[in-house]
């Protein structure tokens, strides 16, 4: 993950890649707000750059030993949330075409059927559900990982299977839950960041 870094991002991102989440939370505190404006630049909706930027921040951290960065974390982060923006309003694009054949007001109930209140218990819930519906190995690893804290070559180990298969694992775990909680990512990225710094 570690090249051509400065010093002092060569340090905090060694201990974040070690599960230090006071190093993930200097850079989040650095760089958010200024990555929302960066963002907001492409999609002119503050609503939509939050959301690209937590999910930006939720990979970094989800995928911290194995992003390789060179230059800067900064120049990482800024890089990414402009890929993501353009993804995104390719995305929006063909989504506007749909619209147009489907109906906007059809579109919109549906979004609002899925963003209904919930609270923090039910959005647990679902969260929990979602993991539940994971493989077993799948689930397994995944568990170990972020309810005992274990590396991925510990996970290796204490499995006896190889880190190549910890990490597509890993992999197939946060696209099936990033799936699931597709409707609820930004209530959901509220949890995720209560858990780090609780």
């Amino acid at each position: 993950m570690i090249k051509e870094l400065n010093s002092d991002e060569l340090f905090l991102v060694g201990k974040m890649v070690d599960g230090d989440i006071d190093s993930f939370k200097y850079f989040f505190d650095k760089y958010y707000n200024d990555l929302c404006n960066f963002v907001n630049i492409y999609l002119h909706d503050e609503v939509l750059a939050e959301e690209i930027v937590q999910d930006i921040f939720v990979y970094f951290w989800e995928n911290k030993e194995k992003i390789k960065i060179s230059g800067s974390v900064k120049s990482y982060l800024y890089s990414a949330s402009k890929y993501k923006s353009l993804n995104l309003l390719r995305n929006l694009k063909n989504q506007k075409r749909i619209e147009k054949k489907i109906g906007e007001s059809e579109v919109e109930n549906y979004y609002e059927e899925q963003d209904s209140y919930l609270d923090s218990d039910e959005l647990k819930q679902i969260l929990n559900t979602a993991i539940e519906n994971l493989s077993p190995k799948c689930r397994e690893i995944f568990l170990l990982s972020k309810q005992k804290n274990l590396s991925n070559k510990q996970i290796a180990a204490q499995l006896n299977v190889s880190v190549k298969t910890v990490e597509s694992q890993m992999t197939i775990a946060f696209k099936k839950l990033r799936n699931s909680l597709m409707p609820y990512r930004g209530k959901i990225f509220l949890l995720f960041l209560i858990s780090l710094l609780s």
